[in-house]
């Protein structure tokens, strides 16, 4: 952070100046229990450096960030037998790169609130001309540019071979 600005929660706990319950660590990230819990044993997985967007996280710190994740999340469906963990990146609320993993079972509030966003996706007028070819090719175009990209329906009918 820099001077003048609020201290960073996050950079508080991850420095040990703040209090938190950690259940996990490795070089790059620290997981804590969120303060405000979804469901019992949601926890945070932070990346030590301060970074708002998690996509601007470094290859090494962004692979630690989920490998802690996948390492916390086997153990929290374990731990209260859950029926999946659900895994969101967040850094919006509190500018500072964190994944929200959260303990579900059917029918709990994320279960439901997940089938109700479900059904928008599936049925909203206003996001039906999001499922057209044409839009999901025009946005590959402009993920991964125009020269590389193919529909699925194209590349079907044409395998490379490799020539020796």
């Amino acid at each position: 952070m820099t001077a003048g600005t609020p201290a960073c929660v996050f950079c508080e706990i991850v420095a040990g100046r703040a209090q938190a319950h950690r259940v996990g660590e490795n070089d790059r990230a620290l997981a804590i229990l969120d303060i405000f819990p979804y469901s019992h044993g949601h926890t945070l997985i932070l990346s030590k450096r301060h970074v708002p967007l998690w996509y601007d996280l470094t290859e090494k710190e962004a692979g630690d960030l989920f490998a802690l994740a996948h390492r916390v999340a086997r153990r929290l469906s374990r731990a209260f037998d859950s029926e999946f963990v659900w895994l969101m990146a967040r850094g919006r609320r509190i500018p500072h790169t964190h994944i929200f993993l959260v303990p579900t079972q059917h029918g709990d509030v994320l279960d439901r609130f997940f089938n109700g966003l479900q059904n928008v996706q599936e049925t909203s007028e206003e996001l039906s001309p999001l499922r057209a070819l044409a839009s999901r090719e025009e946005a590959a175009r402009r993920i991964i540019g125009p020269a590389r990209t193919r529909s699925s329906r194209q590349r079907s009918g044409s395998r490379r071979t490799r020539k020796p």
